[in-house]
């Protein structure tokens, strides 16, 4: 069941001089119930302010967002007060450092009980109590509720994030790079946290990341963004398995590999289009090695179908050569994975 809607989002920031920075252009998605929609690309592709929109931490320019079909935001009136609170419990995030996303100055216990006393989800006599429970779900001791963020490694942090999150039983849990500053072992770690609370509690699932090997084991659907638009979408599977832009087989090409002898392939040459300037056609051409004139004169179609809900904006999306697979392994992710995997199935029972 679609959970959470949005429709022509767009945002831009003015610069000095009065140019605007166009850091979403029109972006559309849905996100159902028990799923997870990865939204991926290179560092300043409009990700994180595409999230930021939809917890309307930041007021779109155009389009609106929707909430089991009610309007939340958009720019011809949203909801507000008592609506508004009640739209932040059940859609809550995972902000990318947990050293910067913990005051430093009050205890976890303090984390975790001060948001359900505020959307009521507990009373003073029972919050502690489940402060304690939300502590064993995301694999730390509940006597470690009264100790500060600073006594704690970047891995538990993150996850009494995670626990912070839960503590106002949300629907919906927008996590916008959770693991990229963490080292490989525990990202594995939280990946598995990440993927058992879904299938515990149903959560949906917006998982925000540069990093294809992690998006490639959580996620459900995907969808590519570059210089602030949405240039592929589809089921994951699909995506990787035959992905249908040249920015988005770029991307797969460039992550890293762990095979020996895998191929080597070219890395990406260029740079972005100036979001704050305004250029005819792709704005993928100026490095697709594939561009044609008609690539630079006018846009590509917006996500043309390609079969099984998956979407390019390509203009030669359905006559791409085949991609050159490698085999093996996907990355250094998937063996810390695996053996994670490995080491929680010879773990006793609780």
């Amino acid at each position: 069941m679609t959970l959470l809607v949005a429709e022509g989002l767009s945002k831009a920031f003015v610069l000095p001089g009065g140019r605007r920075l166009v850091a979403v252009d029109d972006v559309s998605l849905s996100l159902e119930r028990g799923r997870t929609l990865a939204v991926v690309g290179e560092s300043g592709c409009g990700k994180s302010t595409l999230g930021r929109l939809l917890l309307r931490l930041q007021d779109a320019d155009a389009g609106r967002v929707l909430l089991d079909g009610a309007v939340v935001g958009a720019t011809d009136g949203a909801m507000e007060g008592a609506a508004l609170r009640q739209f932040r419990r059940r859609v809550q995030v995972v902000f990318q450092d947990p050293f910067a996303s913990l005051d430093p100055r009050q205890r976890i216990r303090s984390v975790l009980t001060r948001p359900m006393l505020l959307h009521g989800r507990a009373t003073r006599a029972s919050a502690a109590a489940k402060a304690g429970a939300l502590m064993e779900t995301v694999g730390l001791a509940p006597t470690q509720l009264d100790r500060f963020p600073h006594e704690f490694s970047g891995g538990q942090r993150q996850r009494i994030a995670i626990a912070r999150a839960l503590s106002v039983e949300p629907e919906v849990l927008i996590c916008d790079e959770p693991v990229s500053a963490l080292d490989v072992s525990v990202q594995a770690q939280i990946v598995n946290l990440l993927r058992d609370l879904q299938t515990g509690r149903g959560l949906a699932l917006l998982f925000i990341s540069h990093d294809l090997a992690v998006v490639r084991q959580l996620a459900h659907a995907v969808m590519v963004m570059y210089a602030g638009r949405v240039v592929e979408a589809g089921p994951a599977e699909r995506v990787f398995g035959a992905p249908s832009h040249p920015y988005t087989r770029a991307l797969l090409d460039a992550a890293p590999r762990t095979d020996r002898g895998a191929r080597q392939h070219a890395p990406l040459a260029g740079e972005p289009p100036d979001p704050g300037m305004a250029t005819p056609g792709c704005r993928f051409a100026g490095r697709c090695a594939v561009a044609q004139a008609v690539c630079r004169q006018g846009d590509p179609p917006v996500l043309r179908a390609l079969g099984g809900e998956h979407r390019a904006a390509c203009h030669f999306a359905e006559s791409l050569p085949p991609r050159a697979e490698v085999a093996g392994s996907s990355g250094a992710l998937e063996i810390r994975l695996a053996a994670y995997r490995r080491a929680r199935a010879a773990e006793p029972a609780a």
